[in-house]
Formats: structure tokens, sequence, C-alpha cells
């Protein structure tokens, strides 16, 4: 006997599982967690590293300067790559100021010294953002809110007083990145705030090259 055209076919259609609302806030979390621990381990690895290598001891301002000079053309190009490597081996970011006004003297090194940090704190933006992601983005606890608050609200002028304090300071890159700030507020930002601490730096250290610091001092003093 056919079955009637239409007829019902028995059978059990198999319904996919619900997420408990648990469960999908406790992703993110976890997520954000194991991010931490890979942020970690890489600040970590990252000083062992200029450690073992002497990273930390064989970056100087003559050795700097040495590589510039043997780099010819391509010397300006090597500082900002190793300005920004150093900065993420946690090499003092003053060493390549230093340097690029002992090498370009006060006007160039200026420009030199100001692109080389912006570039390294830019470097170190992206590293520790795909590394860490932006947990700060999540916390909720009152007293990190309300420090972030014034960073929600006034992004660029906050971080361009904050690079005015604290330079290149890896604890402010990190914090910065993994806070919900836009890079285009955190490049301004860092633009505005080291246009006038760098060039100082290297004018600075440009006076102490030119003039016998000892003998100015003992004129001033003595």
């Amino acid at each position: 006997m056919i079955a009637p055209i239409g007829g019902h076919i028995r059978g059990r259609v198999e319904q996919p599982e619900e997420t408990s609302p648990e469960a999908a806030a406790a992703e993110p979390k976890r997520s954000s967690r194991w991010r931490l621990i890979a942020l970690a381990v890489f600040f970590v690895g990252s000083l062992v590293a200029a450690k073992l290598t002497g990273l930390d001891e064989l970056v100087t301002v003559e050795s700097i300067r040495a590589m510039m000079d043997s780099a010819g053309p391509l010397g300006f190009v090597a500082f900002v790559v190793i300005f920004a490597v150093g900065e993420l081996m946690h090499v003092p970011g003053m060493v390549f100021v230093g340097a690029a006004s002992v090498a370009y003297g006060a006007a160039i090194g200026s420009g030199a010294a100001y692109l080389g940090a912006l570039t390294s704190v830019t470097v170190s933006f992206f590293v520790v953002r795909t590394i860490g992601g932006q947990p700060l983005a999540q916390v909720q606890r009152p007293l990190v809110r309300k420090l972030l608050a014034r960073l929600d609200t006034h992004p660029v002028s906050t971080i361009a007083v904050l690079r005015f304090l604290f330079w290149m300071a890896p604890a402010l890159n990190y914090g910065l990145a993994m806070s919900k700030v836009r890079f285009r507020e955190y490049l301004l930002g860092s633009a505005l705030g080291l246009a006038i601490p760098i060039p100082v730096a290297v004018i600075f250290f440009d006076w102490i090259i030119e003039v016998d610091v000892l003998a100015w001092l003992a004129s001033v003093f003595g």
C-alpha cells in the first residue's frame, strides 16, 4: 500500500544544545586570562633574554653610534629599528636618545630621537595588544574604573600628559595598550607628549658633549 502524499515522516530532529549565560560569560574571561599569561611570559622572557645575551650592557651610546656609522645611508633606519626592538627588550630609551645626539647633533638628533621614540612606543602598543588584548577595558572594580575614567573621556590629553611625565616607560606602554584606547588616540597623545621632552633631552646631551661640564661646574661653583 502506497503511503499518501503529504504523510508525515516520523523521526526526531536534533536540537542544538543551548549555552548557558554563565558559560557564555566565562568564555571571554578564560580567553583574557590565557592572553595575560602569554603577555607575562613575553615580558619575563624578554627580560631574561636581555640578561642572558648581555644586550642591556652591549647596547650603549657608543655601540649604537658605531652601528649607525657603519650602516652608512641606512644608519638612520637601523637606529629606528634598534630603538623599537630595544624598547621591547627593556633597554632604557635614554640610551638611544643620547646616541641620536652624539651621532647627529642637537638639530637633526632631536628629529631622529623623536621619530625613533614614537616608533618604539607604537611597536610596543601593537605587540602588547596583539598578545594581551584589552583586559583593562573589562575590569569593573571601582578603583580601577576611577583611574581609567579620564583615559576613557579624554584619551589624547591624558596620554599626552602621561608621556610628558613618563616618556617611553615600558609600564606605561603596557598599561595603555591593555586599555580600550584606540590606536589613533594613543599615537596622537604620544606624539604630543614626547614633542617637548625628547628634543630637550637631545639638546642636553649635546650640551654635555660640547661643554666640558666639570670645568663649567668648577667655574660656576668654584
